[in-house]
């Protein structure tokens, strides 16, 4: 826009002898007016840009007087008039526009010592080409403001695409190692139960009981490698086996390994959403895992209750040694609570100093 002002001032500039009658009486006053109105328009009008409001009124108070001046010396040259034009753009760029459309009605006044028909056509003329010259300056500040916006708009979109990369990337790493931690955690807790009862009864005759238990290590194992393939995979298998059907699987593992569960089912089981059904699941192998761990229990029980309208809840409950410590730091129970909050529900554990509850409650 600048280079296009300074380039229309040096035109009109060249163009001051065009259709004036006197032009050859004030021939040096208006070329030195002229060249000081044309270095004004351009080195003044970009050191002004960068001032403040005050500089540009300063600047345009002198520039309009001096293309009047100019005007009247030059014989109502055409030239004179194409620098008052671009003195209109200007004021465009530099003040507001009500400001900027002053100047546009003042500078049709240069005809006011014509004769009134001629000086009333001529003025009508000028004030169209002012009034013309602000729309087309103010349609392209606009437009280049648009341009600016829009730019800065993609700027932010991407900063917004990659933090939202970055969180889809945390995201799935999270939930890659929450399955790894619930699912091959719990596999290869029931093999070290189940090698350490046939370590118990490897010197006994009981061949039929350890070669049982022996098969159920296996059979857990390569549940345990299934799980590294779809976490390493990132993808997750969905398990065909209704949830009671699941549970009621994870209870006869426990017992096997040592820890006699049971299941119970409170309500009659209805159709939930597979993320909710996911939770659940991982909820009670996390949660049977801990029992086989850390409670020394003899006894655990997993509950199913159906009876809100609302919420699905599920407890495992043990007769251990209960909560000796803070569970909070455990990267099980921490990725739970980001599995279940995530799906708008609560997590809880409970000890009244023998046993303890972990509940969940999801929305249904």
């Amino acid at each position: 826009m600048q280079w296009a002002l300074s380039i229309l001032t040096v035109v009109a500039y060249a163009t001051l002898p065009l259709g004036s009658a006197s032009f050859e009486h004030e021939l040096v006053p208006t070329l030195v007016v002229g060249l000081v109105y044309a270095v004004l328009a351009i080195g003044g009008f970009r050191w002004v840009q960068r001032r403040g409001r005050a500089f540009a009124v300063v600047y345009v108070g002198v520039q309009l007087p001096l293309g009047f001046v100019l005007f009247s010396l030059s014989g109502a040259a055409v030239g004179a008039v194409l620098l008052l034009v671009v003195l209109v753009s200007q004021s465009v760029l530099l003040l507001p526009l009500p400001a900027a459309a002053a100047v546009a009605a003042v500078i049709p006044l240069i005809h006011v010592e014509m004769e009134w028909p001629d000086g009333l056509r001529e003025g009508l003329n000028t004030l169209a080409v002012t009034a013309f010259a602000i729309v087309i300056t103010e349609l392209l500040v606009r437009e280049q403001r648009a341009r600016a916006e829009l730019a800065d708009a993609n700027e932010r979109l991407r900063g917004y695409a990659a933090q939202a990369e970055q969180l889809a990337t945390t995201q799935e790493r999270n939930r890659v190692a929450r399955d790894i931690h619930d699912g091959l955690g719990h596999h290869l807790t029931v093999v070290q139960m189940l090698l350490q009862a046939a370590r118990a009864v490897i010197h006994t005759a009981d061949t039929e009981r350890l070669d049982a238990m022996l098969a159920k290590a296996q059979d857990q194992s390569r549940e345990a490698l299934a799980e590294v393939r779809r976490s390493v995979a990132a993808l997750r298998e969905p398990r065909s086996a209704p949830l009671v059907d699941a549970l009621r699987a994870l209870a006869r593992e426990a017992s096997e390994a040592g820890v006699p569960t049971g299941l119970e089912i409170h309500g009659p089981a209805r159709a939930v959403r597979v993320e909710v059904e996911e939770s659940l699941f991982r909820a009670a192998q996390e949660g049977l895992t801990n029992v086989r761990k850390h409670a020394d229990a003899t006894a655990a029980t997993v509950v199913l209750d159906y009876g809100s309208v609302d919420l699905v809840r599920l407890e495992v409950r043990d007769d251990g040694r209960g909560l000796l410590e803070d569970p909070g730091n455990g990267f099980g129970l921490v990725g739970l609570r980001e599995r279940v909050t995530g799906l708008g529900g609560h997590v809880s554990v409970d000890s009244a100093g023998h046993g303890l509850t972990l509940t969940v409650e999801v929305p249904g």
